[in-house]
């Protein structure tokens, strides 16, 4: 754009070219449930602003996809169900906002794994079939930000967000070789998103690069007044993430989970590839530490009690939709049958659940037990002197469509969204020379900077990532 050479215009044209050609058509990657009709008119408004010195921040002109369960006021935010599918919110997600603040253009809404309820795959009843990975169609894009992480691989727009309540994140980053991060929880606002749990839902980047990726978490991160768990944020939220690029990593030390990958219960290439990072990763000067274990953390997870957030959480959603809401209830949504059948029982569960999360019997019981969690990360990370924690995402590569028994060897939901604190994906090479494969830095609350700084530094390095 300095240079005179691309425009908004010239970015949101092509962007729609490629959609058209490769979504529904050609290889079908069914990725994006609809295009926002205003992209090019939004494109020439910026254009006319930048041929006047006016730049409205680091996002300026750049085509955005997002997830289709963030408020995107003029949009219908669908959540993937068709209950929703003429659902207008009157307002921004506070993440859309602070991108459209920035200059980015919300170029289309992607496909999601209805009610963001799995990890595994991405179909909804708004958009029919399942969303398709761009490296082989065969292949699920995991869930259940599938359909942006298909879009952004496919590159129908520079960057997306998804979002993240056990893995939806970063296993999509994962099985379509991009970066992607959960944040620390309080780091970044949860207004305007569809929620699921909201104890452990998150917004964030997906991006083919770790640059672009801390080039949006730079304008989401921070307090928002509408969010009261983003209190947390004050006084610890770094001013710029991006300057945590290509900072030496020569003294940092990462402990390696070796009980998260198993060699007789991996797949043989997933399992040489992580292998091969920790070797990588050591030869940017990173002390890899072997010795890592991490007590009782099976026993800690298995001994939680599931209680459903959802009746609560989302009957607060359809409340803040105001008059123009077309249900007001959970109940109702499920009275009217506009979902997919899949989710039938869970959602008659979530319904049957208490009406009050934290009245549950067991609702103490299980904040010890994440406490308890934090604490024994918190404690090994300080006897080992450790700044972060990797190991694989996925220990199997992508599942064909359809196949709901096949091993899936996912790790994502097992320290980050218990505990809270922060995980990044990265891609780390193509099992049997195809399947992209990703592995997760963890570290401790609010070391975003830091989990950038490695990801960074082993991206440069190695440069894996290759288009679909």
């Amino acid at each position: 754009m300095n240079k005179g050479e691309v425009n908004a215009q010239y970015l949101v044209e092509g962007y729609l070219k490629r959609i058209e050609a490769y979504d529904k058509k050609g290889p079908s990657i069914n990725s994006v449930i609809l295009v926002n009709p205003k992209a090019m008119e939004r494109a020439i408004y910026l254009d006319s602003l930048y041929s006047r010195g006016v730049i409205l921040g680091p996002l300026h002109g750049i085509p955005i996809i997002v997830k289709d369960n963030y408020d995107v006021k003029g949009l219908p935010t669908s959540n993937g169900t068709l209950a929703l599918k003429d659902s207008y919110p009157p307002n921004d997600a506070f993440l859309v906002k602070q991108m459209k603040d920035a200059g980015a253009i919300i170029l289309a809404k992607s496909n999601l794994a209805e009610f963001a309820s799995s990890g595994y795959f991405t179909v909804s009843s708004v958009l029919p079939g399942y969303s398709r990975n761009p490296y082989d169609t065969r292949r699920t894009t995991a869930g259940s930000s599938g359909g942006t992480a298909a879009s952004i691989a496919a590159s129908f727009a520079v960057v997306g967000l998804g979002t993240d309540t056990g893995s939806s994140i970063r296993g999509p980053s994962s099985h379509q070789a991009l970066v992607g991060i959960r944040s620390t929880m309080g780091l970044t606002s949860r207004d305007g998103i569809v929620p699921l749990a909201l104890t452990n839902d998150i917004g964030g980047p997906m991006g083919r690069t770790v640059e672009d990726v801390a080039i949006v978490f730079d304008v989401i991160a921070g307090y928002d007044s509408t969010d009261v768990v983003t209190a947390k944020s004050i006084n610890v939220k770094e001013e710029s993430y991006q300057s945590f690029l290509g900072r030496s990593v020569v003294d940092k030390r990462v402990g390696v989970v070796h009980q998260l990958f198993i060699p007789e219960e991996s797949d043989s290439s997933v399992y040489r590839l992580m292998i091969k990072a920790i070797k990588d990763m050591s030869t940017l000067g990173v002390t890899m530490v072997d010795s890592v274990k991490l007590p009782h953390l099976d026993s800690l997870n298995k001994a939680r009690t599931a209680i459903s957030e959802l009746k609560r959480d989302y009957n607060g959603y359809l409340a803040s939709l105001g008059d123009s809401a077309k249900y007001t209830s959970l109940q109702e949504i499920i009275e009217s049958k506009e979902y997919h059948p899949y989710l039938k029982s869970n959602l008659q569960n979530a319904q049957a659940d208490v009406d009050i999360p934290e009245e549950h019997n067991d609702w103490g019981k299980n904040q010890e037990l994440r406490q308890a969690l934090r604490d024994h990360i918190t404690n090994v990370m300080d006897s080992l002197n450790l700044d972060a924690l990797i190991y694989p995402t996925f220990t199997y590569p992508p599942r064909l469509i359809g196949d709901l028994n096949g091993p899936r060897g996912a790790n994502s939901i097992k320290l980050s969204p218990p505990t809270g604190f922060p995980a990044i994906a990265v891609p780390m090479g193509y099992s049997y020379d195809k399947y992209p494969a990703g592995f997760q830095l963890l570290g401790r609350p609010f070391s975003e900077g830091l989990l950038f700084q490695l990801a960074y530094a082993y991206e440069q390095k190695m440069k894996n990532r290759r288009a679909p």
